[in-house]
Protein backbone atom coordinates (compact mmCIF):
# COMPACT_ATOMS: atom_id res chain seq x y z
CA UNK A 1 0.00 0.00 0.00
CA UNK A 2 0.73 3.60 -0.18
CA UNK A 3 1.95 3.56 3.13
CA UNK A 4 4.45 1.22 2.99
CA UNK A 5 6.53 3.03 -0.20
CA UNK A 6 6.17 6.53 1.39
CA UNK A 7 9.36 6.55 3.70
CA UNK A 8 9.62 9.33 6.10
CA UNK A 9 11.90 11.82 4.43
CA UNK A 10 13.87 14.27 5.96
CA UNK A 11 13.01 17.72 6.25
CA UNK A 12 16.13 19.34 5.52
CA UNK A 13 17.90 18.36 2.23
CA UNK A 14 21.58 18.39 2.67
CA UNK A 15 22.24 16.36 -0.35
CA UNK A 16 23.37 19.60 -2.54
CA UNK A 17 26.03 20.26 0.65
CA UNK A 18 27.85 16.89 -0.24
CA UNK A 19 31.29 17.64 -0.44
CA UNK A 20 31.03 21.56 0.64
CA UNK A 21 32.06 23.08 3.24
CA UNK A 22 29.01 23.79 6.03
CA UNK A 23 28.89 25.26 9.65
CA UNK A 24 27.35 23.20 12.42
CA UNK A 25 25.97 24.38 15.94
CA UNK A 26 25.38 21.88 18.83
CA UNK A 27 23.42 22.38 21.82
CA UNK A 28 25.72 23.17 24.31
CA UNK A 29 27.10 26.17 21.84
CA UNK A 30 30.12 23.68 20.25
CA UNK A 31 30.35 25.14 16.49
CA UNK A 32 32.01 23.55 13.54
CA UNK A 33 32.97 23.53 9.79
CA UNK A 34 34.07 20.90 7.70
CA UNK A 35 33.44 19.77 4.27
CA UNK A 36 29.80 17.03 4.73
CA UNK A 37 30.80 13.77 3.77
CA UNK A 38 27.63 11.78 4.19
CA UNK A 39 23.86 12.78 6.06
CA UNK A 40 20.95 10.36 7.16
CA UNK A 41 17.03 11.81 8.39
CA UNK A 42 18.19 11.86 11.76
CA UNK A 43 20.66 14.58 10.47
CA UNK A 44 23.81 12.40 11.73
CA UNK A 45 26.54 13.89 9.97
CA UNK A 46 29.76 13.14 8.83
CA UNK A 47 32.16 15.45 8.30
CA UNK A 48 35.62 15.38 7.14
CA UNK A 49 38.66 18.17 7.79
CA UNK A 50 36.51 19.67 10.21
CA UNK A 51 37.55 22.94 12.60
CA UNK A 52 35.75 23.62 15.87
CA UNK A 53 35.39 27.39 16.98
CA UNK A 54 36.65 27.71 20.36
CA UNK A 55 34.65 29.41 22.98
CA UNK A 56 35.48 31.90 25.65
CA UNK A 57 35.98 30.24 28.90
CA UNK A 58 34.39 33.04 30.47
CA UNK A 59 31.46 34.10 27.80
CA UNK A 60 30.52 29.95 26.76
CA UNK A 61 28.64 31.74 24.37
CA UNK A 62 30.93 33.89 22.58
CA UNK A 63 33.04 32.81 19.97
CA UNK A 64 37.37 33.50 20.42
CA UNK A 65 39.41 33.36 17.28
CA UNK A 66 41.22 29.99 18.47
CA UNK A 67 40.31 26.91 16.37
CA UNK A 68 40.93 23.42 17.17
CA UNK A 69 41.79 20.89 14.32
CA UNK A 70 39.03 17.84 14.38
CA UNK A 71 39.75 16.41 11.05
CA UNK A 72 37.19 13.39 10.30
CA UNK A 73 34.07 13.30 12.88
CA UNK A 74 30.71 12.20 12.78
CA UNK A 75 28.11 14.38 14.26
CA UNK A 76 24.89 13.09 16.52
CA UNK A 77 21.84 14.31 15.26
CA UNK A 78 20.19 15.08 18.04
CA UNK A 79 22.67 17.56 19.25
CA UNK A 80 22.46 19.79 16.17
CA UNK A 81 20.63 22.58 16.50
CA UNK A 82 21.85 25.11 12.47
CA UNK A 83 23.38 24.06 9.71
CA UNK A 84 24.29 26.21 6.97
CA UNK A 85 26.56 26.66 4.10
CA UNK A 86 29.78 28.38 5.22
CA UNK A 87 30.75 30.65 2.46
CA UNK A 88 28.08 33.68 2.28
CA UNK A 89 27.56 33.62 5.89
CA UNK A 90 28.45 36.73 7.35
CA UNK A 91 27.62 38.54 11.02
CA UNK A 92 24.28 40.75 10.71
CA UNK A 93 23.57 43.44 13.82
CA UNK A 94 20.97 41.76 15.79
CA UNK A 95 17.33 43.06 14.59
CA UNK A 96 15.49 42.33 18.04
CA UNK A 97 17.79 44.82 19.97
CA UNK A 98 16.17 47.72 20.45
CA UNK A 99 17.87 51.19 19.38
CA UNK A 100 19.15 53.02 22.25
CA UNK A 101 18.91 57.03 21.41
CA UNK A 102 20.92 58.91 23.35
Amino acid sequence: SDKEKKKKESIFDLSKYIDKTIRVKFQGGREASGVLKGFDPLLNLVLDGTIEYMRDPDDQLKLTEDTRQLGLVVCRGTSVVLICPQDGMEAIPNPFIQQQDG
